[in-house]
């Protein structure tokens, strides 16, 4: 090799091992031992283009839900443990999917995957808890909306644009809609949505791929 030839790169999409569960979930693993850390993302394929007038932000406010417990770990469990194993959480909605992920120590894989599985299976699901994030949402949009100037002119010129697609009402969803979904509307959702055959899982970071499958 001269001194203007280089090396092909190797791409990381090569080393990604794939599977599907019997249940329909696919599976992407990336090993990766540069640090001794794992990233883990749930990506569930439904997003406000899901919705339907009247029900808006449900996507959203479903984010929220899935933070409030399920049969294994009760709530605020879910944090408590990861923290204690050195991670954190979060979530986004968009559109088009509504993304979980999680950054922990390499060790803590195992019981991350537990986590998950216990909300995807089991969510808690109750007018308590529906209350609660129902308000935390409602506050989250007047901040980020109601009282934004370019909240609100973006919520506008979408509403415009996209006059017959579901792209025209906010992720967030519109307020009425925020107040009047209920718990039966939750459920449906879980049900729907939130099925193991509507999910992908991609877990990058310190692993074995053999065992972490």
């Amino acid at each position: 090799m001269n001194a203007l030839q280089k090396a092909e790169p190797v791409l990381e999409v090569d080393r990604v091992r794939e599977h599907v569960l019997p249940n329909g979930l696919r599976v992407r693993l990336l090993a990766d031992s540069s640090t001794p850390t794992v990233s883990y993302y749930t990506f569930f394929r439904v997003g406000s283009r899901n919705e339907r007038i009247g029900l808006t932000g449900i996507s959203h406010l479903f984010e929220h839900m899935m933070f409030n417990g399920a049969s294994r770990y009760g709530p605020k469990e879910f944090d408590r443990v990861l923290e204690s194993r050195g991670g954190h959480s979060n979530a986004y909605t968009s559109n088009d999917l509504t993304a979980y992920y999680e950054d922990f120590a390499a060790e803590a894989l195992e019981t991350v995957v537990d986590l998950e599985s216990d909300r995807m299976g089991s969510l808690r699901i109750d007018d308590e808890a529906l209350e609660q994030e129902r308000e935390v949402v409602k506050e989250e949009r007047l901040l980020r909306t109601e009282n934004s100037v370019f909240g609100l002119m973006e919520e506008q010129l979408e509403s415009l644009v996209f006059q017959a697609h579901p792209y025209r009402w906010p992720v967030i969803g519109w307020m009425d809609d925020i107040q009047r979904i209920s718990r039966s509307d939750c459920e449906s959702y879980f049900k729907t949505y939130y099925a193991p055959s509507n999910a992908s899982v991609y877990v990058v970071g310190d692993f074995d791929p053999d065992r972490a499958f």
